[in-house]
């Protein structure tokens, strides 16, 4: 039974990676469009998918009292990460922005010591230190800021989904149901994006409107899928497969869209996927 669940598992995890990929995939595609048109686009078929999910559900949509701090952090950083994460998706090669937003489990670690008081051990510290080395061959620094900014804002998205990750995490524990999670981050960052759709519109053709819908039926699937892979198993036994979706989106950036990643990158995500195939291990032995 446990090898069945842990199969599941890694099954859903596998989609939810394929899921996030494709997101990135059919943003790009979407074209020369603002960065917040794409984000809301995304964000309003989360909303609608979030929203089936309660109502099939039958169960009352309650937050608490002493949750809406939290879930209000959730959203905050959540659509940091999301709107940096498509800026740099537009800017950079779609698997380097993949692979700096994959940095989001190494700022978990810091700032889980700030927000839910657990201290990493000295393992975590290292492996952290070296994912973040990992980083610098994918920004490559080079003086000029104008090259490393969208680097830099990819980076930022890491951060951003991080903190959300914390914050789901503590919410989480007490007790507050995924789909009402995924139904305020999405609800709240509409909300944030709408006034720049409204002022700053671009026209959409037809392709456009599809590529962005399917962003958001990908991202949907992608936030789904993850949610039920740690339900059938937990993150010491699959996390690591979560890294799939860095070879997803290079396999699509090479094959639609030309995008070969430059050397400097490829061993900054050999280093990155190296500890996290590291602490991954460690992390079930111990358990």
């Amino acid at each position: 039974m446990k090898t069945s669940n842990s199969i599941k598992g890694i099954i859903f995890i596998l989609l939810a990676a394929l899921g996030f990929s494709l997101m990135t995939f059919f943003v790009r595609l979407s074209g020369d469009l603002p960065t917040m048109q794409k984000a809301f686009f995304r964000n309003s078929v989360a909303l609608v998918v979030a929203t089936v999910a309660i109502i099939r559900s039958h169960e009352k949509f309650v937050i608490g009292k002493g949750n809406r701090f939290d879930i209000f952090m959730r959203s905050l950083f959540g659509t940091i990460g999301l709107i940096s994460n498509f800026y740099a998706v537009d800017r950079l090669g779609i698997a380097d922005a993949n692979m700096l937003n994959k940095l989001s489990p190494f700022f978990a670690i810091l700032l889980s010591m700030i927000i839910l008081k657990e201290i990493p051990n000295r393992f975590d510290i290292i492996t952290t230190i070296i994912a973040f080395i990992g980083a610098l061959f994918i920004i490559r620094p080079t003086g000029s800021f104008t090259a490393v900014f969208p680097a830099l804002v990819g980076l930022l998205g890491g951060f951003g989904a991080g903190t959300a990750y914390v914050f789901v995490r503590k919410l989480g524990k007490k007790g507050v149901k995924t789909p009402i999670i995924v139904f305020c981050f999405s609800l709240f960052s509409s909300l944030v994006t709408l006034p720049y759709l409204i002022l700053d519109y671009t026209p959409m053709s037809l392709k456009q409107c599809l590529c962005l819908l399917m962003a958001g039926a990908a991202a949907s699937l992608g936030q789904f899928s993850i949610t039920l892979a740690y339900k059938h198993a937990p993150a010491k036994e699959i996390s690591v497969f979560d890294y799939t979706q860095v070879i997803f989106a290079a396999l699509l950036g090479i094959i639609f869209l030309r995008e070969i990643p430059e050397a400097l990158s490829i061993v900054g995500y050999v280093i990155i996927i190296c500890v996290a195939i590291i602490r991954w291990n460690r992390n079930r032995k111990i358990d």
